[in-house]
């Protein structure tokens, strides 16, 4: 999988923070402005596979990454959004659980 072996350091990435069990990093072909992805070191497919306590913990972990880098980022005071795609009719392309973090400029909705 690309992202563990990013979440390694295997593959270089620019990283712009990490925690325990997540690592962000920006996206090669961004969408927005500011376009960061934040992973789970370990591997799960999609946010399908983060079941019970764990699964729970480390969605957790992955948001709150997220909203640090937002804040790190400069993004936090103007807003930003958080897409989290789950399977190919979510729009899901790498099968590894990640959450963009997208800001910089006005977002608009419907968002697909």
């Amino acid at each position: 999988c690309i992202f563990c072996r990013i979440a390694t350091g295997e593959i270089p990435a620019q990283i712009v923070a990490r925690s325990d069990h997540a690592v962000a990093f920006r996206d090669l072909s961004p969408q927005a402005p500011t376009h960061v992805l934040v992973i789970p070191t370990s591997h799960l497919a999609s946010a399908a596979e983060a079941t019970g306590e764990a699964g729970a913990a480390l969605l957790g972990e992955v948001m709150a990454l997220g909203v640090r880098v937002a804040a790190e980022l400069g993004l936090a005071e103007a807003g930003y959004r958080f897409v989290m795609n789950t399977g190919r009719e979510g729009g899901q392309t790498v099968h590894h659980l990640h959450l963009h973090v997208l800001g910089g400029r006005q977002m608009r909705w419907p968002p697909g």
